[in-house]
């Protein structure tokens, strides 16, 4: 029996999007992608200080904002010898 129409193009559909996400996954980060870091926390750290010392030159309240996402924080709270991704 011969597939129908519509079935051929389901297939092809589906060898598309297997190939293109099969191309991404082998795909590297170009050469000025920065990569993130990380920051031990230490007594006396608070996420305004470590985002004013890593984010020097803009405003800080972004530094915090970014910190805050990456490592998924609900609130400022951080503790001593936490490890916080710096993006």
């Amino acid at each position: 029996m011969f597939a129908q129409p519509t079935s051929r193009i389901l297939v092809a559909a589906a060898v598309v999007v297997c190939t293109v996400a099969l191309m991404l996954g082998m795909a590297s980060p170009s050469p000025g992608a920065a990569t993130p870091g990380h920051y031990r926390v230490k007594s006396g750290d608070t996420l305004w200080s470590i985002a004013s010392t890593h984010y020097s030159g803009g405003d800080t309240r972004d530094g915090v904002y970014k910190i805050r996402s990456a490592n998924h924080l609900s609130d400022a709270t951080i503790t001593v010898g936490q490890r916080l991704v710096l993006p």
